[in-house]
């Protein structure tokens, strides 16, 4: 966890796994079992956004929110850095319930390093 560019808050049962996608990024996905929960992107250009939303800039990032059974929340993040990696894009990928309620839980508490 220490050489990750960013750091985040990984709840009991859940892992934190890295694939490539790309000479100079990666693709993390936390995981509860086997449903995927967060998904973040650390590279040079990200496919952010994902989701359509409104976009609200604070915290050094820009989210995006939705409404969602009358709540607000935000599924999705983008940091840019001036140092590789470039831009850290996280997603809630986790579909309904208490594992999209877990996952944005745990993209918020992201933060590049």
């Amino acid at each position: 966890m220490a050489v990750l560019p960013f750091t985040l808050e990984l709840p009991t049962g859940t892992v934190l796994t890295q694939s490539r996608a790309g000479a100079d990024a990666r693709i993390y996905a936390v995981r509860r079992g086997s449903t995927p929960l967060v998904m973040i992107y650390a590279g040079p250009a990200s496919q952010f956004p994902v989701y359509d939303g409104q976009m609200v800039q604070a915290a050094g990032r820009a989210s995006i929110v939705v409404t969602e059974g009358g709540r607000r929340l935000a599924l999705e993040h983008l940091f840019r850095r001036s140092s590789s990696p470039e831009e850290i894009h996280v997603w809630v990928s986790a579909a309904d319930g208490a594992d999209r309620d877990l996952g944005e839980r745990i993209a918020q508490s992201v933060d590049p390093r």
